[in-house]
């Protein structure tokens, strides 16, 4: 990540969602705002809010989508394989968790759909969609190049010591293990992970420490 860029993180929704904004060049890509769509456009003010992505349809992370696109104006993106379903985020996920704590909205439909190997891009940075099924059928990460290299949105695939659950609907512990395969190779181990939920780390953190990134992995009984 270049010294001119800039993260910023929203903590929102009721279990704690971590929304960022990549800022570069005066431009800002915010991902995952799962609530507080309308508070996350204000404290942008600064800058000009040119996309918003959603790395999974799931509530805690689509929430705010309505409110900040009808903000900022902004379009907003989602992979093709989970947009569908994004727009009853809500009803999904009462079903799935049995209700929900805060106050959010079914976004409206994406005005982009990703897919494997798209790249979005804000100011001198880029990010490159890499599709990681699992925890839904269309969970994707975004992995930084150009001024954004060395950084990725993981969104709930992986996170410190963990990855996401694969209970809900949709989820799949073997496609899960099918992508943790991958990344363990495929993203470089100085990389900086930007979780959904929980605490920064990296993936040489993680390669050492994570049990769901060793061979021989037992499934989840739970995770975020």
């Amino acid at each position: 990540m270049a010294e001119q860029d800039q993260i910023r993180l929203f903590v929102v929704g009721d279990i704690q969602t971590n929304c960022y904004a990549y800022i570069s060049q005066g431009e800002c890509l915010v991902v995952d705002p799962g609530a507080s769509g309308a508070q996350i456009a204000e404290a942008l003010a600064d800058v000009k809010v040119t996309q918003v992505v959603a790395t999974h349809r799931h509530h805690d992370h689509v929430g705010g989508v309505r409110a900040l696109v009808e903000a900022t104006g902004a379009p907003w993106a989602i992979s093709a394989a989970d947009a569908e379903l994004a727009t009853r985020a809500i009803e999904i996920s009462s079903h799935d968790v049995g209700g929900l704590g805060g106050v959010v909205d079914n976004p409206p439909e994406p005005d982009r759909t990703l897919v494997e190997g798209d790249i979005l891009e804000v100011g001198s940075a880029r990010f490159r969609v890499i599709e990681t099924p699992g925890h839904t059928p269309g969970c994707v990460i975004l992995m930084g190049e150009g001024s954004a290299e060395g950084i990725a949105f993981v969104g709930d695939t992986l996170f410190a010591g963990s990855c996401g659950r694969c209970d809900l609907m949709g989820g799949s512990w073997p496609a899960m293990q099918k992508t943790l395969e991958r990344l363990s190779t495929l993203i470089d181990p100085a990389t900086t992970l930007l979780s959904g939920h929980g605490e920064v780390t990296t993936m040489e953190r993680e390669l050492a420490t994570n049990p769901y990134l060793q061979p021989g992995a037992w499934r989840p009984s739970f995770g975020e």
